[in-house]
């Protein structure tokens, strides 16, 4: 639902608005380059950004409608894009809080994924919840994204990992983005494990996946994108290649989890295919990142994954200076990064991955944007752009990732409607 009144964002100390990066993903030194306005004021109406500027030209253009106008005043803090989350896997069942425990006394990702554990434990879950209350679990950590500042997730399958349960995963979230104030980008992801049915048969699965998933996805309009775990004891970098393939043909367009645990060809797999994403490259080769940043595919880095298994992150700074375009995101899910604080992952990006703060915050608004193919209406505050917004309890855009583990928001703002005020929920009618 839109807004039925304008409505007026007055005197930000900083409002970031990252504009001129509509068409593309910045990248290197652009990545730098926020566009701030001090003392900055929004008008917004219709769900639309109508004007960006100084306060005291926006006062004076709309002098003759102040009157009818909600206003919020933004002074002595930051106002941003509404945060982007480019890589989630929100829909699912159930917890792995055990795991946790394994993993601390010193199991690995892949053996307590080999001894029926991780994505599986998951995908028993989620296969016997119905509907319902996969929506409802789902919802609750959709309602905790929008708190800390994200209007806008990615939303990936791949728990089900059965025609009818990655059907299932696809449908709710189809539902959330219906429902809910966030709207949510589907990625349909049934490569994201060989079910231990076909531990033997692995390629029967991959046919599965080609032959009889992906038409039906496309058939019923569950999903945007097409996502492959291309890893070593997962899928070689040649049936993801098919998979992705399959997807282009029926119009979804590709992405790709890539070199997460050791060098496996899945950036390089990324540049050859056109990927609009490649994501984790913990373990990227450099020939792979130099083919990533010739063919302009955005690098989806996920510090929480890396932070919460206890391995070394991926280096933005790398990347960055490669010419990669970067964006950062929670990889929310049960197993690997259980969280939903964008916010912290821009704390990590700094303390643990040699990015600046201004590179953060691009790397969760344009850049992220751009990672979901959105680029064109939300990431930055621009003229014609979705009125979302956010406005941190901070006097500037350095002290975001300055203050880690706090969640500094105090409005959220989404298609021109206050969904978010004083750190509370607004209620929300479809």
């Amino acid at each position: 639902m839109k807004q039925k009144k304008p409505l007026f964002i007055r005197h930000a100390n900083q409002l970031v608005t990252l504009a001129g990066s509509s068409h593309a993903p910045l990248t290197g030194p652009a990545m730098n380059e926020l566009k701030i306005i001090e003392d900055g004021s929004v008008w917004m109406e219709d769900g639309v950004i109508r004007k960006v500027g100084k306060d005291e030209e926006l006062a004076t253009l709309y002098r003759d409608r102040l009157s009818e106008a909600d206003v919020i005043d933004a002074t002595g803090r930051l106002v941003t894009p509404g945060l982007v989350d480019p890589h989630t896997h929100l829909v699912y069942a159930g917890s792995r809080e055990n795991e946790f425990e394994m993993r601390l006394q010193g199991a690995t990702y892949m053996e307590i994924m080999n001894a029926g554990g991780g994505i599986h434990a998951t995908t028993s879950a989620t296969q016997k919840a119905d509907h319902r209350q996969l929506y409802e679990e789902s919802k609750r950590r959709l309602d905790r994204f929008l708190h800390h500042g994200v209007t806008t997730v990615e939303a990936k399958s791949g728990y089900g990992l059965t025609l009818e349960h990655e059907m299932k995963q696809l449908e709710v979230a189809r539902e959330l983005n219906e429902t809910h104030e966030v709207d949510v980008v589907s990625t349909f992801m049934g490569a994201h494990a060989v079910p231990v049915s076909f531990k033997q048969d692995p390629e029967t699965y991959v046919r599965l996946v080609i032959d009889e998933m992906i038409p039906e996805v496309a058939r019923r309009g569950l999903a945007e994108f097409n996502d492959v775990f291309c890893e070593r004891g997962v899928f070689t970098p040649e049936q993801s290649k098919r998979i992705l393939e399959a997807g282009l043909k029926y119009g979804l367009k590709p992405k790709i989890h890539a070199d997460e645990i050791e060098p496996y060809g899945g950036a390089e797999l990324a540049a050859a295919i056109g990927c609009v994403s490649a994501d984790h490259l913990l373990r990227a080769s450099e020939e792979g990142i130099q083919a990533m940043a010739e063919k302009g595919v955005v690098a989806v880095l996920l510090p929480g994954t890396a932070f919460f298994l206890m391995a070394e992150m991926a280096s933005g700074r790398k990347m960055i200076d490669a010419g990669l375009p970067v964006a950062l995101s929670t990889d929310c899910n049960p197993g690997s990064s259980p969280t939903v604080s964008l916010p912290f992952i821009m704390n990590l990006g700094c303390l643990k991955m040699g990015m600046t703060p201004a590179e953060v915050l691009t790397s969760v608004t344009i850049n992220a944007a751009h990672a979901i193919c959105r680029g064109h209406e939300i990431g930055s505050i621009e003229e014609g752009k979705k009125a979302d917004l956010v406005i941190f309890d901070v006097p500037n855009y350095m002290s975001l990732s300055y203050y880690y583990g706090v969640n500094h928001v105090d409005t959220v703002i989404k298609n021109g409607r206050v969904v978010i005020q004083n750190g509370q929920r607004n209620e929300f009618v479809a």
